[in-house]
């Protein structure tokens, strides 16, 4: 492309306005974007079962195809989204698409016009998508785009080796905002955010909670009578807040139930985007217990209000933003009992929460919205140069 700057840029998603990080990611960049004089423009190709609304005064114009949850299509399902992609894109100016995932390369990539430039993002893990379908897409799709874009240098450099891509590049994901204030850390809450699917494990973060509170857990080891007193002692007041819907809601409430601790977890439902500062600055450690993730935002997020998050060490993604000993935890995949000491001690020591918190907000500066930004915009010009 030649003749000056391009200046739109269209995002492309399965659905756009679920309840979801790729999600959260997209609408961030595409408002940052746009205030910086693009035209931008958001694709979800299908409508969300519950639309959640990410930014109160989008600067961008968002599009659904399909007015239906995502599915299988039928053929004449699929004749229509090609007849109202082909609409919708001769009418955007040139610059670039940015198409969020595997699936949505597969299925757009064909119908892009020249003067957009595909760019590839994969939000997930090169150890995710080793393990699913996903790396034989990404090896089989990405490579012929101008980039594929991936969440962390580390992540990037192993797609290029292991998936064979001459085009690989890094961006993390930005936060939302940069919030002026930081939590006191002295409120006996521990945040689990996410949607209650399976994947998020919040069944084992109950058990290391409850644990982490002396008490004995169905399927973990007995916790020895000392070490349970102690723990009794130190996490007396503490409540684990889960924040968050989704299929699994009922099975954790049995599961609270099993583990004693029915009166400390507390199911907050879904919290509107604009109110999640609030509980950021209410909240004293930040647990993650996920079988996967990439970049996980809400532990941006949580060391941006000064936060330190406790995690299983699953992705390049979520090493980048937590140092363990430096900024948070990091314990072993699916070890439930070292989350659970992992979480004891922050409970059990003021002065250690403030460390690391302290160290995670200072760490996270370089995932600020508008240093992210910057890093797309160099992305732009090094595809058009």
């Amino acid at each position: 492309m030649s003749g000056g700057r391009a200046e739109a840029v269209v995002f492309a998603c399965v659905d756009a306005d679920t309840l979801g990080g790729v999600q959260r990611v997209t609408h961030t960049v595409a408002q940052g974007l746009a205030e910086r004089g693009r035209e931008v423009h958001v694709i979800g190709l299908h409508r969300a079962r519950s639309p959640f609304r990410y930014v109160e005064r989008p600067r961008y114009t968002s599009h659904v195809i399909h007015r239906t949850p995502v599915s299988t299509l039928s053929p004449l399902g699929r004749r229509r989204e090609h007849r109202e992609l082909d609409r919708l894109l001769r009418e955007v100016g040139p610059g670039f698409a940015v198409l969020s995932s595997p699936s949505v390369v597969a299925r757009i990539r064909a119908l892009l016009p020249e003067r957009l430039l595909p760019i590839g993002q994969y939000h997930g893990s090169y150890e995710h998508a080793r393990g699913s379908w996903h790396l034989d897409s990404v090896r089989d799709h990405y490579g012929t785009l101008e980039k594929a874009v991936f969440l962390s240098e580390r992540d990037a450099w192993l797609f290029a080796e292991h998936a064979l891509l001459p085009n690989t590049w890094s961006i993390p994901n930005p936060l939302p905002a940069w919030p002026s204030g930081t939590a006191g850390l002295t409120a006996r809450r521990v945040l689990g955010i996410g949607r209650l699917e399976g994947v998020k494990r919040f069944d084992r973060l109950i058990s290391a909670f409850a644990q982490a509170c002396g008490r004995s857990v169905p399927g973990e080891p007995e916790l020895r009578a000392d070490l349970a007193k102690t723990r009794r002692e130190a996490g007396e007041g503490w409540e684990l807040h889960l924040i968050g819907e989704g299929t699994e809601r009922q099975r954790l409430t049995s599961h609270a139930a099993d583990c004693e601790v029915s009166d400390r977890v507390v199911f907050r439902g879904t919290v509107p985007a604009p109110l999640m500062g609030e509980e950021y600055l209410g909240g004293s450690v930040l647990a993650l217990a996920s079988e996967h993730e990439g970049l996980p935002l809400v532990v941006g997020e949580a060391a941006s209000y000064g936060v330190p998050s406790v995690a299983f060490d699953v992705s390049g993604g979520l090493r980048s933003l937590v140092l363990d000993g430096e900024t948070g935890v990091l314990v072993p995949p699916a070890d439930v009992t070292a989350l659970a000491a992992a979480l004891a001690e922050l409970m059990a020591s003021a002065e250690e929460r403030r460390r690391l918190g302290a160290a995670a907000r200072a760490h996270v500066e370089a995932f600020r919205p508008d240093r992210v930004l910057d890093r797309w915009e160099a992305l732009f010009e090094q595809v058009t140069r």
